[in-house]
């Protein structure tokens, strides 16, 4: 499960998170929806110790991730926005080294790693470096490496960006899966088919506040439209009537 509190983060004279409170419930998944510059990225950074809060908390499974980050960090697998692979390494080589990182190793290591490679469909280019991979390739590895250790909590950052229609429908599959197996599963988007065909529960953000969340259809009975994507307008424009 993922709580944040009243969380908090400034750039200077810049507000990017001001107090925002939501829950990721386990077994569902949960989108963080809003236009590019609402706080999204800035939110999942605290979330997985990249950042630390101002003001509020950030926790995970109950675990303060400003507290206790190292506890956290085993118990989340993140997707960030920058993917952040080393091109001359081979996908095979990226996931057993974040697997040695959590303490895996031998026989059970191996298994992990040919189970994703094979989850993940990316069996034909396991052995050859990144270097020059499209970007749904790399976004496959990326999401290979965050899930070796088998995390009870998963945190996608904009995860789709930059897919093609068939790279989006097997990473859709793939998120599928981890709800259905209890995870709980948090991803950012501003892409409301992307919300509209995964998510559980939705939480709007617009200028680092929550301003609308719960179950699709409950935001759709809340403004009273028809689509997901006129609530989202709605609840984006309520938001900049604001003082």
């Amino acid at each position: 499960m993922i709580q944040t509190i009243g969380l908090q983060k400034r750039f200077g004279a810049k507000v990017a998170v001001a107090g925002v409170s939501f829950e990721a419930a386990d077994g569902m998944v949960t989108g963080l929806l809003g236009p590019n510059g609402a706080g999204k990225t800035t939110t999942l950074r605290m979330l997985y110790t990249l950042l630390a809060p101002d003001a509020g908390q950030a926790l995970v499974d109950g675990h303060d991730a400003a507290l206790a980050p190292a506890e956290v960090r085993r118990r989340i697998g993140v997707l960030p926005d920058a993917r952040g692979l080393y091109p001359r390494l081979t996908p095979r080589e990226h996931v057993r080294y974040f697997g040695r990182l959590h303490g895996l190793s031998g026989r059970a290591l191996e298994a992990r790693v040919d189970g994703l490679i094979e989850l993940l469909d990316i069996a034909e280019l396991a052995d050859r470096r990144v270097e020059g991979f499209s970007n749904g390739e790399r976004v496959k590895v990326a999401l290979a490496r965050a899930l070796v250790h088998a995390p009870r909590n998963v945190l996608l950052d904009e995860p789709t960006n930059g897919l093609d229609v068939m790279s989006t429908r097997g990473l859709r599959e793939v998120i599928r899966r981890l709800r259905d197996q209890g995870r709980c599963v948090l991803f950012s988007s501003h892409v409301m088919q992307e919300v509209a065909a995964l998510c559980d529960r939705v939480v709007i953000v617009d200028r680092g506040r929550v301003t609308l969340e719960g179950t699709p259809d409950e935001l759709k009975a809340a403004t009273g439209c028809e689509s997901l994507e006129d609530a989202f307008v709605a609840a984006v424009g309520r938001a900049e009537g604001e003082p």
